[in-house]
């Protein structure tokens, strides 16, 4: 079961988005395994952000997603990491298609409502990195119990 981790961004919580994306996921058959509200300390900002240090928005993004609470999940699911990357869109707001997240909710990069991991690698570091262990309550683990 491949796990993907999803953040609605500041500009999406406080829209009240939240609730809207969980929709999206849970109709498209995927399960939730994880889910807070939290605001980011910079630090695990920078480190979520590191491959893009180099970058001259940098400084923005990180101030940006310090800026208020966003809402950071773990969804399990097949093909989930690439299914997730569709039902986002384009990074750039101008350039995804309608019906998708951004199409549908974004106007411009800066602030796009949405990130989700783009391989198996980034999805467990940033798991890692936003979630204990003890916090995920995956399916795999319980479906014994529900059956």
């Amino acid at each position: 079961m491949e796990q993907s981790f999803i953040m609605v961004k500041p500009d999406g919580v406080q829209r009240n988005l939240v609730g809207d994306i969980v929709q999206r996921f849970e109709n498209k058959g995927y399960t939730l395994a994880a889910a807070k509200l939290m605001s980011i300390p910079g630090e695990m900002a920078e480190k979520h952000y590191d491959e893009l240090k180099d970058k001259p928005f940098f400084d923005s993004l990180i101030s940006f997603i310090t800026s208020g609470p966003v809402f950071a999940m773990v969804w399990e699911g097949e093909n989930v990491i690439a299914e997730a990357r569709k039902m986002m869109g384009a990074t750039n707001p101008a350039e995804a298609a309608p019906g998708t997240i951004r199409g549908d909710y974004a106007v411009q990069v800066g602030m796009n409502v949405i990130h989700g991991s783009d391989s198996p690698e980034s999805a467990a570091r940033e798991i890692d990195l936003f979630f204990d262990k003890s916090e995920i309550q995956s399916y795999e683990k319980h479906v014994a119990d529900w059956v």
